[in-house]
């Protein structure tokens, strides 16, 4: 069956799988021969009845049975980390996997390409801090050789990105986010409880300097830490391409989460719009966590990521592989399929492909609610890797 997948397979994966019980041929002319447990599992689904109603070019493993159809991809490189951010990390740490258990750079490069082959066309990699891990230049040019990713970007906190940023261009990054929750020096030290913030400033520069368009800019607003520096922030984008994207403060374990702290996108808005009310609000494409806009004949623009007060859980397009190779189909969810164990048991690209499916296809409509996932028992983000 593998040839009826395709690289964006999905009507050939509907003709070879679900088109068994037909009699019909696969993609590969050769006759099928009967219909297999996983294509009479897919016909009697939900999901099954979806994707024989809505056949598109793309691959049904990747797609749930609400229609979302999954070609955004985040592999966390690391657990590890150079700061400790107060929303991210535990004050105490965290229990580290033994470095056996962790994906080798050939296993990331084996389970991205399998990924990219049923369509997808973005991989971000993350951490922990990806940039501390030696062989991250080379997992990008690795990255870069796969036919039919487009983009490839990496999430860090810009301590190490000077130095790195220009091996990892020419390897073949082309995107960018880097963490920075305050413009002050000396609060930066107290929320990341180390110092580096003249780091971080030089890698923002660093990055514009060598012609990434935009350089998006993470910033979690929390109240009594940095809502008093969202005017700061939409002014740094004055006379620079950056997106300074506001994040809401979300709950993970260990992060000592608490409804009071949560500044709503509502809320930073109306800040912004009391001292720049000719804001523009920006179209964005379907699948877009941010909310984008722009104050006129400013260079950069400004967005909102509203995962607690408007989650975009209906256009979520995105699945995540933690750094010890779990599968997590939603970040706010604590089911995990363990990809490092099949792939270490000698599992097959098929059987590694139907694995990935029927965890994609247990994916929730939504995450629970900002109350009921700080009840919930989850990794700390930087076990997850955002």
């Amino acid at each position: 069956m593998a040839a009826a997948w395709g690289r964006r397979g999905g009507p050939a994966l509907l003709r070879g799988v679900l088109g068994a019980a037909s009699g019909r041929a696969c993609s590969s002319g050769a006759p099928v021969r009967a219909p297999s447990a996983a294509a009479q599992e897919l016909q009697s689904s939900e999901r099954g009845r979806f994707l024989l109603q809505h056949a598109v070019p793309f691959s049904a493993f990747l797609t749930d049975s609400f229609g979302r159809q999954h070609n955004y991809l985040r592999i966390s490189l690391t657990e590890k980390c150079n700061l400790r951010c107060q929303y991210c990390m535990p004050e105490e740490g965290v229990q580290l996997t033994p470095k056996s258990e962790l994906l080798t750079a050939q296993e990331i490069i084996t389970l991205a390409r399998l990924f990219v082959k049923e369509g997808v066309e973005k991989i971000r990699l993350t951490g922990g801090e990806p940039l501390i891990r030696p062989d991250v230049v080379d997992i990008v040019g690795q990255l870069y050789k796969l036919e039919g990713l487009k983009t490839i970007a990496v999430t860090t906190n810009g301590i190490n990105l000077t130095r790195l940023l220009p091996r990892l261009k020419e390897a073949g990054l082309n995107a960018i986010n880097i963490s920075l929750d305050t413009l002050v020096p000396a609060k930066f030290e107290f929320i990341v409880r180390r110092k580096g913030f003249h780091k971080v400033m030089e890698g923002i520069h660093k990055a514009t300097e060598l012609g990434y368009r935009p350089v998006k800019v993470n910033c979690v607003v929390m109240r009594g830490f940095n809502e008093d520096e969202l005017l700061g922030f939409v002014d740094f984008t004055k006379d620079l391409p950056l997106d300074v994207r506001f994040i809401e403060y979300m709950p993970f374990d260990g992060n000592k989460w608490n409804f009071k702290k949560m500044v709503s996108y509502k809320e930073m808005l109306d800040t912004i719009k009391q001292r720049w009310p000719e804001l523009e609000k920006l179209t964005c494409e379907t699948s877009s966590t941010a909310k984008s806009y722009k104050v006129p004949h400013f260079q950069g623009q400004i967005s909102f990521i509203t995962s607690m007060s408007e989650h975009f859980c209906g256009s979520c397009n995105r699945l995540r592989i933690t750094a010890d190779g779990n599968l997590k189909v939603c970040l706010f969810g604590n089911s995990e399929v363990s990809l490092r164990d099949h792939l270490r048991s000698g599992a097959s690209e098929e059987e590694l492909v139907q694995i990935i499916g029927a965890a994609v296809g247990r994916k929730k409509k939504q995450h629970a609610g900002m109350f009921n996932i700080s009840q919930m028992k989850n990794r700390p983000m930087i076990l997850i890797g955002g």
